[in-house]
C-alpha cells in the first residue's frame, strides 16, 4: 500500500511517499503522474520520518463536503429519522488542520462535539458522476474529525455555519491510495477512552453513492474531501482534552483541544 504525508520542511509544505515502510519524496503531480524520488531522511533510517518535519493536513481542499445521519446507529442515538437521500453540507477551506494542531473552541458556542469520519480524497475532476464510474474520481482515503457546534445545531442555526469554524475539520495523518472505502474498522478516542466504534460497511450511503449524489448538485475538484458521516457515540470536548481517529489501513489523526 501507498501512503501520501504532506511534511512542513521548514515553512514548505512537500508531499512524501510511504511504500512498504520506506519514505521517498514525491516527483511528479499529486493529481496526474507521480513517483518515488529520493529517500526523505538517510539512507540508514529509510522507514522513519527525521523529527525536524511537521506531519501538516495531506491535502489543502477548496472544501469538504460533508454527509450527515449516515450511520444508522447514529440516526437513533440523535433521534432522527434515517434519511432517504444524503444529508449534505459544506466546510471551507479554512477549517482544515492536521496532525497534532489544536481544535480552537470560539467563545460563545457552548456544547462542541468530536466525531470521528472516513473521508474520501477526490483525485479528478467530478460533474454529474454515474455511480458506475464513481472509483475512477477518487485518489484515495483519509481520517476526518468533523467537529460540530451542537448546541447551536439544536437551535437550528444551519450546519454549515456549526461545523465551517476554523479548525473543524482536522484531517490526516496521510491518504491512503489503493483502500477500499468498504469494511474498515473505525474508532473515535477521547483522553485515551474509545467512544467510537465501527465499521465502514455500516455506511447508509457508500463512498460511490456519495460522489454520485454530490456531483450531480456541485463540481467536485481534485483535493476535495468527502467527511462521510459518523458512527455512534458522538460526545462533547473541552480545552484540555485530545481526540483521536482511527481507521484500519490508514492511521491514526489525533488533536488537542485548546480554547480559542
Amino acid at each position: 500500500m501507498t501512503r501520501i504525508y504532506r511534511l512542513d520542511d521548514g515553512g514548505r509544505p512537500r508531499y512524501a511517499m510511504e511504500q512498504d515502510g520506506r519514505f521517498h519524496w514525491l516527483e511528479g503531480d499529486l493529481f496526474g503522474e507521480f513517483r518515488p524520488g529520493t529517500l526523505v531522511g538517510s539512507d540508514a533510517a529509510p522507514d522513519r520520518l527525521p523529527s525536524k518535519f511537521r506531519l501538516a493536513a495531506p491535502i489543502l481542499p477548496s472544501k469538504v463536503v460533508g454527509i450527515g445521519l449516515n450511520y444508522r446507529d447514529h440516526a437513533v442515538e440523535t433521534n432522527k429519522p434515517i434519511p432517504s437521500e444524503p444529508i449534505v453540507f459544506v466546510k471551507p477551506s479554512t477549517s482544515v488542520i492536521g496532525p497534532g494542531d489544536p481544535i480552537r473552541i470560539p467563545p460563545g458556542v457552548g456544547r462542541v462535539d468530536y466525531e470521528a469520519e472516513l473521508g474520501v480524497v477526490i483525485g479528478r475532476r467530478a460533474w454529474r458522476v454515474p455511480k458506475e464510474r464513481a472509483h475512477e474520481h477518487v485518489l484515495g482515503l483519509t481520517c476526518v474529525v468533523d467537529v460540530t457546534a451542537r448546541e447551536m445545531q439544536r437551535r437550528g442555526i444551519q450546519w454549515s455555519h456549526c461545523k465551517g469554524y476554523d479548525s473543524f475539520a482536522p484531517l490526516g495523518p496521510c491518504i491512503a491510495l489503493g483502500l477500499a472505502p468498504a469494511g474498515l474498522s473505525i474508532e473515535g478516542w477521547l483522553n485515551g477512552e474509545r467512544r467510537q466504534v465501527s465499521n465502514t460497511r455500516e455506511l447508509i450511503f457508500t463512498a460511490d453513492d456519495l460522489i454520485a449524489y454530490i456531483s450531480s448538485i456541485m463540481t467536485l475538484l481534485p483535493g476535495d474531501v468527502i467527511a462521510t458521516g459518523t458512527p455512534s457515540g458522538i460526545g462533547p470536548i473541552r480545552p484540555g482534552d485530545r481526540f483521536t481517529v482511527r481507521i484500519g489501513g490508514i492511521g491514526e489523526l489525533s488533536n488537542p483541544v485548546e480554547a480559542s
